[in-house]
């Protein structure tokens, strides 16, 4: 059994179900041997795509997504999507391939440096350096993404403990000119060498069953605190951000917590839908204005980070109350006034089955909230009322969200069209909307549509791309076909990079590098064999999006370029 078969055998144990792949020398007996033990291989055409749909995988299923990556280049190339998966808080496996152990460092093709590389990007980066140390490397590999603060780990798989003994022995001999035992110096040393890679044998080596992780521990003093805070409170608010939705097997507990509390909430990220369409506690739109008028505030599972302007958008007169499994994401920009290091989620849980709030006073903030709501809709809806030229793009988010079912799941990847569109395409279910998190990248999205759709296959998924986001992986529509995986594919196609564009053209005066072109983007999705459509006219936009249904449901991935034109909806909301 080779080591390809090994780590096939971990990660079918571990209950991997895919591996996301682009091929190459390096990684061959891996992906053989993913599938020798039933795991779907999925490759794709880059390899960001690979790593972003294996964190797609562990948002929505709370087991490592697994990614193999060829070595040097192909491990470099997905730097930025393991470094979004960090950010994010996605425990995900990158088996990345190496050059033979005995010619690290001597100008082996494609042989760099990769644990230094990944040192600042993963929890953990190792090397496997002998067959005995493959089981062991890997099942360790998942308990640490999986614990504490979730997140990557790279292991590196060098080439001459993938393939079996026998062929590694034949290859160092050839290598030598003498396939044979022999006496000289360098066919000693490499016999001795082989016989360390392979110092185990196939009986000692089989997976284990995988372990539990031990939950954060819930304090029963904080818990009490808490209560204490919310009696005293007038105008609480609560904000739930993607770390709460990582305890993937408690959402509905959850959801139906966070109900009895009857704290207004925010959901952001992960936790767009936790409480369905419409909820009176859940708050969409004037979230600044509430935290000025709060005088408690409960963030669960998210930082004081830009999203919250460094904590400066929270009155600073209100008790904060920061629940996360990070020390450091506590304290960050704002000593709160109760810190609570656990798991969001759980402690959520745990508070809403002690808790008594049916004497709370917050029936008129609640109310007062809910009617700032209702303006806002009414601003939003005069927008969406405006002509522009071609498509405006309120009108089609409008439209994009009469459009989905309650199994729908929506991928944004873009700038100013989908921040749009988050304000208007509401989500019907928990663990139904996915972007990049809070590292913004750009070309998440073919790899977070390849994995909603491979992990829940009755859903209709939407992957909302804007125009300049649809370059980075639009070459993907290619593997969506090669593999049957009927995504429905949305370009809001403002020609420029209009988030940008906006803010640039008003403080410089100048458009430089933000003007992009009408692209024919439905002939490339011809091109890679999907079904391409255009819609140029407001009236035909409810018609297109029926028909790029029907055509989905036959098992067809559709691409929409669909022309829009530009508002001042969004003035002035860079980030920056």
């Amino acid at each position: 059994m080779d080591g390809g078969e090994l780590i096939g055998q971990v990660l079918k144990k571990q209950g991997v179900r895919f591996l996301f792949t682009l091929c190459g020398g390096h990684i061959s007996p891996i992906l053989v041997g993913a599938k020798k033990r039933g795991i779907r291989v999925i490759d794709v055409r880059q390899e960001p795509t690979a790593i972003f749909a294996a964190d797609a995988v562990a948002r929505l299923t709370g087991i490592p997504g697994v990614a193999a990556v060829t070595a040097g280049p192909g491990v470099t190339n997905s730097i930025t999507a393991v470094k979004n998966a960090q950010m994010a808080q996605s425990p995900i496996i990158i088996l990345g391939g190496a050059a033979a152990t005995v010619l690290k460092g001597r100008g082996a093709l494609q042989d760099i440096e990769q644990i230094k590389l990944f040192k600042t990007l993963a929890k953990w980066a190792t090397t496997i350096k002998q067959d005995c140390d493959i089981i062991p490397i890997m099942e360790e590999a998942f308990d640490v993404a999986k614990s504490g603060i979730p997140g990557p780990v790279f292991i590196e798989c060098p080439i001459d403990l993938l393939y079996d003994e026998k062929f590694v022995r034949k290859w160092y001999g050839t290598y030598t000119g003498n396939s044979k035992s022999g006496n000289n110096p360098l066919t000693m040393y490499l016999q001795t060498h082989v016989d360390k890679l392979f110092a185990c044998s196939d009986k000692t080596m089989s997976p284990s069953e995988p372990k539990g992780i031990i939950p954060f521990h819930i304090d029963d003093e904080k818990i009490s605190q808490t209560i204490s805070f919310l009696k005293e409170a007038n105008s609480p608010v609560m904000i739930l951000g993607s770390q709460a939705m990582l305890r993937i097997e408690d959402v509905n507990k959850l959801a139906s917590s966070v109900e009895k509390l009857n704290i207004p909430v925010y959901l952001t990220g992960m936790a767009r839908g936790l409480l369905g369409n419409v909820n009176p506690i859940n708050l969409r739109h004037k979230r600044s204005a509430a935290l000025k008028e709060a005088d408690l505030v409960i963030l669960a599972g998210m930082p004081l980070d830009f999203r919250l302007n460094y904590g400066m958008a929270i009155n600073s007169k209100a008790n904060l109350i920061s629940i996360n499994r990070s020390e450091k994401s506590i304290k960050k920009n704002r000593n709160p006034t109760l810190g609570i290091q656990a798991d969001p989620s759980s402690f959520l849980i745990a508070l809403s089955k002690v808790i008594r709030n049916d004497n709370n006073n917050w029936e008129d903030w609640i109310k007062k909230l809910y009617n700032r709501e209702a303006e806002r809709e009414m601003e939003i809806q005069k927008f969406i009322e405006l002509k522009t030229e071609f498509i405006n793009p309120l009108a089609l988010s409008k439209e994009l969200n009469k459009a989905l079912d309650k199994e729908s799941i929506v991928i944004g990847d873009g700038g100013d069209f989908i921040a749009t569109a988050s304000y208007i395409v509401k989500t019907r279910k928990p663990l139904s909307w996915l972007d990049p998190g809070p590292y913004g990248t750009l070309g998440v999205g073919a790899g977070f549509a390849l994995a909603a759709k491979l992990v829940r296959p009755e859903a209709e998924v939407w992957l909302l791309y804007g125009d300049g986001a649809a370059g980075y992986s639009i070459v993907e529509v290619d593997t969506f076909v090669r593999h049957n995986i009927p995504i429905i594919v949305v370009i809001g196609n403002d020609a420029g990079w209009t988030q940008i564009m906006r803010d640039q053209v008003e403080y410089l005066k100048d458009d430089i590098g933000t003007v992009l072109r009408y692209n024919d983007y439905h002939i490339v999705a011809e091109g890679y064999g999907g079904k391409g459509l255009l819609i140029k006219e407001p009236n035909n936009v409810p018609n297109i999006l029926q028909k790029a249904k029907n055509l989905a449901k036959q098992g067809n991935p559709v691409l929409i370029n669909a022309l829009i034109g530009k508002t001042e909806f969004r003035k002035g909301s860079i980030s920056m």
